[in-house]
C-alpha cells in the first residue's frame, strides 16, 4: 500500500498530459492498487508527506518519489502511464479538497518558480 501511494503522488503535481514523450516511462508495477483505500489512510499519507517536505524519513519508496517527481513536474507526467495519470488526478483532486494546507506546501517546494501552476491556471 506504501509503494502505491509513493508512485500515484509522483505524479501528484503533474498533470494529465495526452502524450508521453519518448519510449521511456515510470514502473508501472503499482498500477494495480485501490488508490480510494491509500487515499483513506491518513497515516501512511501524512508520511509520504513529511518525507517530501523533508520533515519525516523516507521509505524506499518515498525516496524514489522524492526523486522523481520534479522531472514529473517539468514533462507533465509525460512517463506516467494512463492509470497513473487517472489516479494522479484523483490524489489531486484529494489533496486539494481534504488537504489544502499540505497541497500548497507541496506546491510552493516543488514549483517555485510557479510554472505548473501557471500551465493549469491554478490559484493559491
Amino acid at each position: 500500500m506504501k509503494a502505491t501511494l509513493a508512485i500515484l503522488v509522483m505524479c501528484v503535481l503533474a498533470s494529465l498530459a495526452t502524450a508521453a514523450a519518448g519510449d521511456k516511462k515510470y514502473t508501472e508495477k503499482f498500477d494495480n492498487v485501490n488508490v480510494d483505500e491509500v487515499l483513506g489512510n491518513t497515516r501512511i499519507l501524512n508520511a509520504y508527506i513529511k518525507c517530501l517536505m523533508g520533515t519525516g524519513s523516507c521509505s524506499p519508496e518515498g525516496r524514489e518519489l522524492k526523486k522523481l517527481l520534479p522531472d514529473a513536474l517539468q514533462t507533465d507526467c509525460s512517463k506516467c502511464s494512463d492509470v497513473q495519470r487517472r489516479n494522479s488526478n484523483k490524489v489531486i483532486n484529494f489533496l486539494r479538497n481534504n488537504k489544502a494546507g499540505e497541497w500548497k506546501l507541496l506546491l510552493d517546494k516543488y514549483d517555485a518558480n510557479g510554472a505548473y501552476r501557471a500551465r493549469h491556471n491554478i490559484k493559491n
